[in-house]
Order: C-alpha cells, then sequence, then structure tokens
C-alpha cells in the first residue's frame, strides 16, 4: 500500500512544491553551516545567541497547566513531512566535546486553530536565526513573538503574534546543535578499538522518547510523517539512514572535505523509528527476487571473519515467511540490519535499518554456541516482524506497547521455526514466555497489558512500559488467541488488520474487530462470546486464573492466582477478576473437546474420573492458567511421571512441576507435593521439563544457600542429576563429541552446570583441566563453545586470583561479542570477596566495562551468594549516580533492582530495603519504580514462605537424599 498523507489534492501539490523546493536547497543550507556553526560556538544546551527575527529560547519552570504543561502534545498541528540535515563530528572539537550540527524543516498542518508551536525538543541548543516559520500559498505565516523551553516536558514553545487558521500548512525551520554523547541515547557516539585504533561510531536509539534530542520534532508514535534525510559525513566514512541512498557527493565546507549522502523519503512512519548512523563499516549483501537488497553491517573486522553469514542467511527466509503470513508484501526497497559495540537494548526495529547489539547479529560458527545461533534467529526474527506490526500499523499512544511488542514476541517464535525447523521452537515459547511473565504476573503489584493512558505519560513511565508483562504476557495471550481461534482464522484477521491501518495508527479494539469479522466469515468457527468480550478480560485486567478442577465430582472453578495469598490487590478489576477461559484437555491421553470456563464456578461431568483414569488440563499450555486438581488426580499424575513420564508432552511434563511448585507457593497445595514431582527427574533427559524444574529449584537455592537447608538440597540434587551427567558422557564419548539435537546440547550444559556446582566429584576435576588447558595455551581454547559460560564460571568459582585475571586478560581481547559476553559473566562467579569488590568498581569505568554493559553486570555478581550483599551495598552508595547514568531511559534498568534483591528473604532485608526506597525518594528510580514495589512484595512473601517451608523442606530433602 502506498503513502498515506490524508490531505486535499490541492493541499498535496503545494508539499510537493515545497518538498522540492526544500531539497534543492539542502546542499547549499549544508554549505553555509560551517559558517553559521563557527559565530555560535555556545556548548549544547546553553541556548543560543539573541537574535532580531526571534527571542532566544529560554527555559521556564512548571508553575500552571498551560498546554506546555501536559506531557502529551496539543492536537493543533500535524506533521506531514521532515526535511532533516545532520552533521556528526566523529572527532573532538576544543571543548572535547563530540557534537553534531544540523537543521530541519517540518511541514505541518493546523487541524485547530492556534497561536502555539509546541514540538518536542531535549537538551539541543538552537542556533543560528533560531527558527523560522513560511506558510504554504497565500497563507502569511505569523510573526513569532517568544520562545521558550519547558525542561519537564521537554517542549519547545513557539508564541505567535496572531492564530493559525484551520487549514494551514506551514513549514517550521530550525538550527540546531546536541552532544553526540556516550549515553546510548537519541544520535549518540559508540566507540570501539580495531587494531590498536580508536573508532567513533555515530549511531542512534530513538525509541521511545529520543528523537526530541536529534532534531525539534512532534515526538508521538501517532505523530506519522514522512522523513527527508540528508547526512553530511567524513569521506572515508558511510552514512545509513532508514531509506536507501540515492545521492552520494564529495564536496568542501569551508575547507573540510566532506561526503554529502542523500536517502529517498521514508514511508510515512513515527518518529521513534527513525535511524542514522555514520561508520567506516563494512556490509554483506544478497537480493530477494532481484529486487529487495538484503545487508549485514558490521565493524570490518567482524564481516572479514564471516560473523555476519548466518544473519544474512536468515533474514530472506524470515521475510518471505512474514510476507506470506501477513499476506503484505515488505514495503520498503531494502533492508539493513547492523551490529554496534555500544547499544542499550538488544536490538531495535527501526524501519529499513534495524540496530543490534553485537551479540544479537553476528555469529562466528568456530566459536559461538548454539544458544548464540538461537539468539541471532530470534532477535532477527522479533525485529523483522515489526516491520509489519509496529512500523507499518503503529500503537497510536504506549499505553498500549503491547500490541508492538507482545505479537513480536510471539511471532518471532513461528519466524525463527521457520528458519530452523529441527530446533522445535514453537516448544520453548513456554519457558521463555509463558513461565518467565508468570512470576511478575502473579503479584499483586502487576498491571494490565492495556493501560490507561493517564497512567503512561512522562518518558520514565513509557520506558517502563518496556517490560516482561508488555513483551512476554502480550506473546502468551496473542498465543491463546491465536489456539482457539486456530491458526489461519488468526491470520487472515491479522492481514485484513494490517493492510487495513498500513501506515496508519490503531488502537487494540481495531485489531478485535478485523479478528471477529475473521470468525464470522468463517464456517465452523464458534466461540462463546466476542473476540472483544474474551480478549478484554485477558488484557483489562491484570493477573490471571488458578484454574481447579475436581476430578471426583466434575467442579471446575477458577480464581485470581496471586504468589502470596495474603497480599490485597488494589487495582480494582470492571470483570471482577474472572476471565473467559479457553481449556483443551485430555482424560488418560485421550484428547477431548475444548471446554469453555465462562464463570467463576462450573460443573463438567465428563471431568469426572475414578480408578486409574486420570485428568490433564491445558494441555500443550494452550492457555494463559496454571491447573491445579485434586489430590487423588495429582497422585495420579504423579505415579505417571515416575511409571510412564513420556506417556506426557514433554511440554505438559514441564507444565506439572511449574504449576505444582508455584501452587505451593502461594499456599493452594503442599510443598513436599510440588518437590514430589521432581522424583522422576532421574529417568528424564528431555531439555523443557529439566530446565522447567533447575528454575523453580533455583528459587530453593536463593532461599536456602545461606542456610542449613542448603546441605540436604545439594544432596538431593546430586542424586538427581548424576544420571543426566553420565548420559551425556556417554552420548557424547566422554565428552567428545556435541549432542546431535538442539535442545539436547541445552541439556548437555545443564548436566554438567548442575552437576558441579552440586558436587560432583567428577565434573569438578573435569572442569578444572578444560580451563587449566587453556591457561596453559591461550591461543588454543579446548573448550567447546556450547560448555564455555558453564566451564568458566565454575573453574573461576572454584578457582582464585590467577583464573579470574586470566579470564580478565581473555576478555579483554576477545574479538567476538558473545565470547566477550561469557567471560564477563564468568567474572562474576568468583568466590573471593576482594575481586567481585573490584569487579563493581570496573563497572565505574567505561574504559573497562562498556555503559551497555554496566547494570547487567552488577546484577550478575548479585545472582552470586557471595556477591549479592557486596552488588547491594554498591548500588546504594552509588545509587544517585548509577540513576543519573541508567536510570532515566535504559530498558534494562529494571533488572538491577529486581535482580539484586532476588534472594531477600528475612526481616532485615526487607527494612533495608524499604530504607532504600525512602533514602532516595529525591533522586528517584525511574523506570524501575514499578520493580521496586515488586521487590518489596515479593521479599515479604519470601520471609512468609521460608517461615511456613523451612522445617518441611529440609525434611523432605533429608530423607529423599538418603
Amino acid at each position: 500500500m502506498g503513502k498515506v498523507y490524508y490531505v486535499s489534492k490541492n493541499v498535496g501539490l503545494a508539499l510537493l512544491v515545497l518538498a522540492a523546493i526544500a531539497l534543492a536547497t539542502i546542499v547549499a543550507l549544508s554549505i553555509a553551516y560551517h559558517k553559521e556553526r563557527a559565530k555560535n560556538r555556545s556548548r549544547p544546551g546553553d541556548g543560543g545567541p539573541d537574535s532580531t527575527s526571534m527571542p532566544t529560547p529560554s527555559t521556564t519552570p512548571l508553575t500552571s497547566k498551560d498546554p506546555w504543561d501536559h506531557y502529551r502534545l496539543p492536537q493543533s498541528l500535524v506533521p506531514v513531512s521532515y526535511n532533516v540535515t545532520l552533521w556528526p563530528r566523529l572527532e573532538p572539537n576544543a571543548d572535547d566535546l563530540y557534537i553534531f550540527t544540523g537543521h530541519s524543516a517540518v511541514v505541518f498542518r493546523c487541524v485547530k486553530e492556534t497561536d502555539l508551536i509546541i514540538i518536542h525538543s531535549r537538551r539541543l541548543n538552537l542556533t543560528g536565526n533560531h527558527a523560522k516559520l513560511r506558510c504554504l500559498g497565500a497563507v502569511t505565516a505569523p510573526a513569532i513573538l517568544k520562545s521558550w523551553f519547558v525542561v519537564k516536558t521537554e517542549f519547545l514553545v513557539l508564541q505567535l503574534r496572531s492564530r493559525l487558521a484551520v487549514g494551514a500548512t506551514c513549514a517550521l525551520h530550525t538550527e540546531f546543535q546536541g552532544e553526540l554523547a556516550d549515553d546510548l541515547e537519541g544520535f549518540y557516539r559508540s566507540e570501539y578499538v580495531e587494531d590498536g585504533v580508536k573508532k567513533v561510531v555515530a549511531t542512534s536509539q530513538m525509541q521511545a522518547t529520543y528523537a526530541r534530542k536529534t532534531f525539534p520534532c512532534f515526538d508521538e508514535p501517532a505523530m506519522k510523517a514522512v522523513f527527508n534525510v540528508t547526512i553530511i559525513h567524513s569521506r572515508g566514512t558511510v552514512a545509513l539512514s532508514n531509506g536507501r541512498e540515492i545521492d552520494a557527493a564529495d564536496s568542501v565546507i569551508d575547507g573540510v572535505p566532506v561526503k554529502i549522502t542523500t536517502f529517498e523519503p521514508t514511508e510515512r512512519m513515527s518518529s521513534y523509528l527513525l535511524a542514522f548512523i555514520v561508520s567506516d563499516f563494512v556490509s554483506i549483501q544478497s537480493n530477494q527476487n532481484n529486487k529487495l537488497l538484503i545487508r549485514i553491517w558490521a565493524r570490518m573486522k567482524a564481516i572479514g571473519e564471516r560473523q555476519g553469514d548466518y544473519a544474512l542467511n536468515v533474514t530472506g527466509p524470515i521475510l518471505q515467511f512474514y510476507e506470506r503470513y501477513y499476506n503484505a508484501t515488505y514495503p520498503l526497497s531494502k533492508s539493513d540490519q547492523i551490529a554496534l559495540p555500544d547499544f542499550n537494548a538488544g536490538a531495535m526495529e527501526n524501519w529499513g535499518l534495524v540496530t543490534y547489539r553485537e551479540t544479537a547479529l553476528l555469529y562466528d560458527p568456530v566459536m559461538s554456541s548454539t544458544g548464540n545461533k538461537e539468539r541471532v534467529t530470534t532477535v532477527i526474527a522479533h525485529e523483522l516482524a515489526h516491520m509489519w506490526f509496529g512500523n507499518l500499523v503503529t500503537l497510536r499512544w504506549w499505553n498500549d506497547l503491547w500490541l508492538n511488542e507482545g505479537f513480536a514476541s510471539y511471532v518471532e517464535y513461528l519466524g525463527a521455526d521457520h528458519a530452523e525447523p529441527t530446533w522445535n521452537m514453537k516448544d520453548q515459547i513456554i519457558l521463555n514466555e509463558v513461565h518467565n511473565v508468570f512470576a511478575v504476573d502473579a503479584l499483586a503489584s502487576s498491571h494490565p497489558l492495556t493501560r490507561r493512558e493517564e497512567e503512561v505519560n512522562d518518558p520514565a513511565q513509557i520506558s517502563e512500559m518496556f517490560n516482561t508483562i508488555s513483551y512476554s504476557k502480550g506473546a502468551a495471550v496473542v498465543r491463546m488467541l491465536s489456539e482457539f481461534l486456530t491458526e489461519p482464522v488468526f491470520a487472515r484477521g491479522l492481514s485484513s488488520y494490517l493492510n487495513t491501518f498500513a501506515f496508519s495508527n490503531t488502537v487494540y479494539t481495531d485489531l478485535w474487530d478485523h479478528l471477529q469479522r475473521a470468525v464470522e466469515n468463517t464456517p465452523g468457527i464458534h466461540i462463546p462470546h466476542t473476540v472483544h468480550d474474551i480478549m478484554n478480560r485477558w488484557t483489562l485486567q491484570m493477573g490471571f486464573p488458578v484454574v481447579t478442577i475436581d476430578t471426583r465430582t466434575g467442579s471446575v472453578t477458577q480464581r485470581h492466582f496471586l504468589l502470596d495469598s495474603d497480599s490485597v490487590v488494589e487495582r480494582p478489576s470492571q470483570f471482577n477478576y474472572t476471565w473467559f477461559v479457553p481449556i483443551k484437555w485430555m482424560k488418560t491421553g485421550v484428547e477431548q473437546q475444548q471446554y469453555w470456563l465462562l464463570q467463576k464456578t462450573d460443573t463438567n461431568s465428563l471431568m469426572r474420573v475414578s480408578g486409574h483414569d486420570w485428568v490433564l488440563a491445558n494441555t500443550n499450555v494452550s492457555g494463559y492458567f496454571r491447573v491445579n486438581y485434586d489430590l487423588d488426580n495429582w497422585g495420579r499424575l504423579v505415579s505417571l511421571l515416575n511409571s510412564n513420564h513420556q506417556a506426557l508432552s514433554i511440554i505438559n511434563r514441564a507444565q506439572i512441576i511449574d504449576d505444582a511448585f508455584n501452587l505451593a507457593r502461594a499456599k493452594i497445595i503442599s510443598t513436599t507435593l510440588a518437590l514430589t514431582t521432581t522424583k522422576y527427574l532421574s529417568k528424564e533427559r528431555d531439555y523443557i521439563p529439566w530446565e522447567s524444574a533447575l528454575r523453580n529449584l533455583n528459587y530453593y537455592i536463593l532461599m536456602f544457600d545461606r542456610t542449613e537447608v542448603y546441605g540436604a538440597l545439594q544432596a538431593y540434587l546430586r542424586k538427581q542429576i548424576q544420571p543426566l551427567f553420565e548420559h551425556f558422557k556417554s552420548i557424547t564419548a566422554d565428552w567428545t563429541k556435541v549432542p546431535t539435537g538442539h535442545t539436547d546440547q541445552y541439556n548437555q550444559i545443564n548436566a554438567i552446570g548442575i552437576a558441579c556446582s552440586m558436587g560432583v566429584g567428577s565434573c569438578r576435576e573435569l572442569i578444572k583441566s578444560w580451563y587449566r588447558q587453556w591457561m596453559a595455551n591461550p591461543s588454543h581454547n579446548p573448550i567447546h563453545p556450547n560448555l564455555k559460560s558453564t566451564v568458566y564460571c565454575s573453574a573461576i568459582a572454584f578457582g582464585g586470583a590467577e583464573e579470574w585475571d586470566f579470564a580478565w586478560t581473555m576478555f579483554k581481547n576477545a574479538t567476538l561479542a558473545s565470547e566477550a559476553s561469557r567471560l564477563r559473566s564468568a567474572m562474576a562467579c568468583t568466590k573471593k570477596p576482594w575481586l567481585l569488590n573490584r569487579y563493581l568498581e570496573y563497572t565505574l569505568d567505561p574504559t573497562k566495562i562498556r555503559k551497555q554493559d554496566a547494570t547487567s553486570t552488577i546484577q550478575t555478581i548479585s545472582g552470586n551468594v557471595v556477591g549479592m550483599p557486596l552488588a547491594w551495598n554498591f548500588i546504594r552508595a552509588k545509587w544517585s549516580y548509577i540513576f543519573h547514568q541508567y536510570g532515566r531511559g535504559s530498558f534494562s534498568f529494571s533488572n538491577l533492582v529486581g535482580g539484586i534483591t532476588r534472594r531477600f528473604s528475612t526481616e532485615f532485608e526487607l527494612q533495608e530495603l524499604k530504607k532504600f526506597k525512602e533514602d532516595n525518594l529525591r533522586v528517584g528510580f525511574g523506570s524501575a519504580t514499578l520493580v521496586l514495589e515488586q521487590a518489596i512484595e515479593k521479599t515479604t512473601a519470601n520471609i512468609k514462605w521460608v517461615t511456613e517451608n523451612k522445617a518441611h523442606v529440609l525434611q523432605w530433602l533429608t530423607d529423599e537424599s538418603t
């Protein structure tokens, strides 16, 4: 579908004339640019010099509720197009600052009479004549009386002498200067060293509210426009943007030799999807159907070592899969993907120019692991899913973020499964998304998928939406919807939605409308209520139900599942925490017809069983809920696991374990019943059930590894893991081969990791010998890439300063990002407090630990039982610095507080946590605000759980480990 401008034909023609004039003058303006900058050498953010045409913008505090006091833009002006020229300097200036200069013209329509132009601008120094207003046709532009910045709402406000009339189309021209800082936001710089030479990359991250740091713009997702981009850059570098390059010309600006690269206009899109990059990177490429240009960009050495080949190989097939799945052609002329040395998020779906951390795009066939390969595949699949769902059709406001991220988080498994069909990726969504988000959504401090708009206003609240609920619950709920509609019906509704709203914005109800039509147009598909009525209960109220089935009576009930049954839910629900629950189930191995639980209590006589018959509900975990049974049925399922576990699917074996452990934490069943579901594991060889068990037992490790229970827990786990360890030793010919299956390779990692940590002697000696061989010959690493993370961590934990220092040296010399990441995590495993404290200090020095990795390194150290109190003391002492460096917009920042407090389970730790909150209220918590509340809630629940279960757990483990 073509561009949609929503303007009349006459206005459209006028805009085309204006655009032609603007494009013709770009080079002339650029040449004059350097002279203007020479006159205005003020630092970014200081405000430009006085001007006769327009007063200098001043900074105004919030004192009233004027239009500029609100975080949302007034609805009086709508952008149509931008002409943006940027010139990043990759060398510092006399003040030792890296800067960029630029000018832009935004064409907008007036849709509501106004004498104000309010546009986003943050930390930009307007230069030259600041801003000029021109209007099209016979309309005379009002003079600009005054202008000012509003720091809190990040607005540039222009007061006009007279009012703009409805229908007027005008262009606002601005010139500006900004800092090309290393803060990973907006237009920023990334640095790396190659062959001993420091190199600088100018790159960008606009989501969610950082485009305004680069140029004045209407920086909200509904304010879509066409962007015409020109980049001035040093010769010998390459410039990239969303559109394909249409012209590149050498020039000289005031004695400086430069190249001026112009790009084709973008499609109509949101400002957060813009991207600009200047680097000396190189690329590899392919052409899909001799039409679509696909390129992978990275550091020259990375491309030379063929680290981009795998990404190039899977991108084309994934794009083709989505074109068929969405029934919509990829709408752009090229697909660039680039690996950046410094990047805060995992990846960003900029339309036509997707940016990645190096670990998410680069794969070395010799040095990278199976896990690295899967990460590259799934992240590419996630970002390419956004090209349609998110970019082509975009949420209207951030309160519906889950529409973008939840959908992409579901579809990435379909795309990855198409690219690698032998990996069984569709099963892994249960571990990675469903079970993952259950833990958060079972808290009283959770929130609905769709929040009220007034709850999501400022940048910190927007960043807070990029959380597990939006991504993983979104994926789980979309998967459930696809399951009960069936995939073909779901895909037809989705295609209709995307083609109807192409290049526009929507709210969640628009998707329900199109899925409902698909249902009504498909014979044989019946659902008990409309898609709206069913799905609103899953998106407009937080949490999920636990469904209890009594197989003695056939009674089926539901209730809101809370991990701490004593917690108080303060968020009201119009649905009274009742869901329309689609239940797929089986009886004694035979699939039954889907059953819908539509109220709190119901009876299904088919679920009444006796004797050796059993009932299993939520087969393949197709629904987003937990299942509880009467004790008799629990007993039959546990007996089945012990006698013939393969009678149940891999996913359902994992589900039984995960449900049981979490029902026990909620005091719905006993802790000993939950532990009993793990007794069969000595016979289990599949990855997903083992991973489910280990994640749940990890909670016991966190609660008890500082108590006398830990010895008995080690003994029990050692007994259960030993057969799996011996199994992999056997099938790998004494660790010399790699298991064939994708998930078998993961389970081999589990077998070695748990065996070593639980004290299997032969495992420890194996690990030490491998690491010693590597230390003796650093140029030859004998450890298989799949096992490196586990081996590095264990060897450093067993060793001392020599092992740690060796890892640090190898980390600093690593040329593959995934290898550096493994070593960075492994160094947090040491048991030497002084080494951990030294490592914590390294996180404050970006020459040692990159800013993008600082908070995750602190979090990894806190995962070590020795490192936890050190990391806790460290962030309390350094909170103001850490917050101002990372806390305002970093999507990963919230993980820091949640990660460090995972072990908290004493009254003393709870009081420390509350005091930390009280002491830092003035500093703030940014995107970690909600996570801090959840940490307090989790700690309170942990205290109660340990008090009530410690003795029972110790007794059970002691009995079973002997």
